[in-house]
């Protein structure tokens, strides 16, 4: 399977989104299984080998990015604008419909305790958010996009952390989770 891996790395390396084992087995003609081994055993030996990337299943897909370990590095390598960062009010939108949607823009500013239209608007520009699901009716419901997803490294909402991860006391923690726990 070396020029398979070889090939698979290409792919990976060329590619703009992740891309399915799905897809790579159709190029190879391999079975989704034997790619799907190929590409974790690959993910596996980057970071046994602590490369400067690591390969990810997200999104539905598979995709490299850099080592988090590189990070330092990398902000100085990067010149960052102003015109890439969030806002303080998209970041908290962002997480109350990743760890609470789908929800509709009323239940967002009721969160939030404002009026978070603007905020909800800028977020779908930037494909960070999508209308959806697709078989909702009034009012439209809003949901993280795989975009989302994908710049976060996560394969659903379901990998996001636990908000008790980010709350200092227990009281603060079972508060927020109630708030912000996903609709049953």
């Amino acid at each position: 399977m070396t020029d398979d891996r070889k090939v698979i790395e290409a792919i990976l390396l060329l590619a703009s989104e992740p891309v399915p084992a799905s897809a790579i087995g159709e190029v190879l003609e391999r079975p989704r299984a034997e790619v799907t081994g190929a590409l974790q055993e690959l993910a596996d030996g980057y970071t046994a080998e602590e490369r400067g990337f690591v390969l990810r299943e997200v999104a539905g897909g598979w995709r490299l990015y850099t080592s988090p370990d590189c990070a330092p590095w990398l902000e100085r390598f990067v010149s960052r604008g102003g015109a890439g960062r969030l806002t303080t009010a998209a970041l908290e939108v962002l997480a109350i419909v990743a760890y609470r949607g789908p929800l509709a823009r009323s239940e967002i500013a009721e969160i939030r305790g404002v009026d978070s239209d603007g905020v909800v608007k800028t977020l779908l520009q930037r494909e960070l958010l999508k209308i959806g699901p697709a078989d909702q009716g009034p009012p439209m419901l809003f949901s993280v996009s795989e975009e989302f997803l994908e710049r976060m490294g996560l394969r659903s909402t379901a990998d996001l952390p636990s908000l008790s991860d980010f709350m200092p006391d227990a009281e603060s923690v079972e508060d927020m989770e109630a708030k912000l726990s996903p609709r049953g």
